[in-house]
């Protein structure tokens, strides 16, 4: 195959970290190409310099032959060079039509050729294979369509190279389906794609090669077909993961939290038991209700009908700080805008949550609480150079230990982890089954929810599986299977059958 693609001795500093150093690797044209590394590996850094948001110390990118000097996000856009970004940069209060032709100017026209750009529009969405009306606000769109819009936006453009950030971390498991048959659609019209996520199963069924890099060097680039899983693994982390779900030795204990017929929220007649040291999964897809359910547990949602049970007694929970005293933390999905103070120190953020336990009459023993502090950092393996680092500043996987860290400060014995490994590599995510085998360990139980099938199936003891708002089924570990559980996912068999 040609070359399309060939990034030539990049290096990029920032103060204090080498992002990138002296990185060289080529992509041939009209390939799935995979960019994958552990958080902090360069990924992020180099996508930015090849579509012209950031600029390189030195080296050079070169397409088709031909050196891109200068580069800017206009210029990487009229080179060819397409970016979906994880946070979509489309304008929710503007039409799909409009977003997919934002910026563009009708030549010899005094304004855009609303009928032309339309006919266009559902030309685009055909050539994808989806129907979308492009009157709607993209507002009303759902994540999956809005990341389809993104993608036509971009193909309008006549674009080359399309680079993919994480295009799966919000889609459910139908949607990832859709999204890869128009990966390959896009392939096939000779488009190369450049891919970039933590999850190995889509890498190995996508992927026709791979670069991986570690602490900003580049450690190899490779056809797919040379590569096992575990090699790729070896190659990120630097050394060999034994395995993907660390085995945990836990008795079940008695019953802890019990829902009977819970309605709200969305959801209804919901009802299961959470026994001590569990790790009770939670399944279902985009819009089950699963979120929806956790914020009813917690109190940041209205309870309509039924009844919640803990330690055997009726609570009814107004707000989630009533639920954090009662002993039930909420790890969200969004650990960014929902989990962490990201522009507050790790000291300010794993403390604030254990102010009663050090302050007696107003007083607050500030010896006692950075001691508890200390002690929870070093127990959950923190990495920072300090305690009064900015949450913002740390990698994904860290970021995740510290609001952990935070319900583990507030002494809670059930923890609702949503999504706890999104947008966390390979490494991490290792570090953070450990962390949750070691809070069960301890006696704490968790409810967790979770888009990745491995990881339920991982890490759960039994599983809940909703549909729609409505509980479709109670699986046993040894009940587990792919099979069964996007059956009842997508309400295609009842509990009962």
């Amino acid at each position: 195959m040609k070359e399309v693609l060939r990034i030539d001795q990049i290096t990029k500093t920032f103060p204090g970290v080498r992002a990138l150093d002296d990185v060289s690797f080529s992509i041939n044209g009209g390939e799935i190409h995979a960019l994958v590394g552990e958080n902090g590996a360069g990924k992020s850094t180099l996508i930015k310099i090849i579509s012209g948001a950031q600029k390189a110390d030195s080296g050079s990118i070169w397409l088709d032959g031909k050196e891109l000097r200068s580069i800017t996000p206009a210029s990487a856009k009229q080179s060819g060079i397409g970016v979906i970004y994880q946070e979509f940069s489309l304008v929710p209060s503007l039409t799909v039509l409009e977003n997919l032709f934002l910026g563009v100017v009708d030549r010899h026209r005094l304004g855009p050729d609303t009928k032309a750009r339309r006919k266009k529009a559902l030309e685009l969405f055909a050539q994808l294979g989806i129907e979308i009306n492009p009157d709607v606000m993209v507002s009303s769109l759902s994540v999956a369509q809005q990341q389809i819009v993104e993608i036509a936006r971009e193909t309008s453009r006549n674009t080359k190279v399309m680079i993919m950030d994480e295009p799966t971390a919000a889609l459910a498991f139908d949607e990832v389906n859709h999204l890869f048959k128009i990966i390959r659609t896009l392939k096939a019209r000779g488009v190369t794609i450049i891919y970039i996520s933590h999850r190995m199963d889509e890498i190995f069924e996508l992927a026709d090669s791979i670069t991986i890099l570690r602490d900003g060097h580049h450690v190899a680039t490779k056809p797919m077909s040379e590569l096992s899983r575990k090699d790729i693994i070896t190659l990120m982390v630097g050394r060999e993961l034994k395995e993907s779900f660390p085995e945990r030795n836990v008795v079940i204990g008695e019953p802890v939290l019990q829902l009977e017929d819970v309605s709200g929220n969305g959801d209804h007649n919901i009802s299961f038991t959470l026994h001590k040291g569990e790790i009770l999964g939670l399944a279902g897809l985009v819009g089950a209700g699963r979120t929806e359910l956790a914020k009813v547990i917690v109190g940041a949602a209205k309870r309509t009908g039924g009844t919640i049970l803990l330690g055997g007694k009726p609570v009814d929970f107004k707000t989630p700080g009533q639920a954090v005293d009662a002993g039930i933390a909420l790890i969200p999905e969004n650990r960014k805008t929902e989990g962490a103070f990201l522009d507050y120190t790790i000291n300010w953020n794993i403390g604030i949550m254990a102010l009663r336990r050090f302050s007696r009459h107003w007083i607050m023993d500030q010896s006692a609480l950075s001691e508890q502090v200390l002690k929870l950092s070093h127990r959950l393996q923190i990495k920072t150079p300090s305690m009064e680092q900015l949450v913002r500043n740390l990698s994904g996987g860290n970021q995740q230990k510290v609001v952990v860290a935070k319900a583990l400060a507030a002494e809670t014995q059930i923890m609702i982890f949503d999504e706890p490994t999104r947008g966390i590599d390979v490494g991490s995510k290792q570090e953070i089954y450990l962390l949750m085998n070691q809070i069960v360990e301890s006696g704490v139980s968790i409810i967790m929810i979770s888009s990745e099938m491995e990881e339920l199936i991982g890490m759960s003891d039994r599983m809940v599986v909703l549909h729609e708002g409505q509980q479709a089924g109670m699986l046993e570990k040894s009940e587990f299977t792919q099979q069964k559980i996007l059956e009842l996912a997508s309400g295609i068999r009842g509990n009962n059958e």
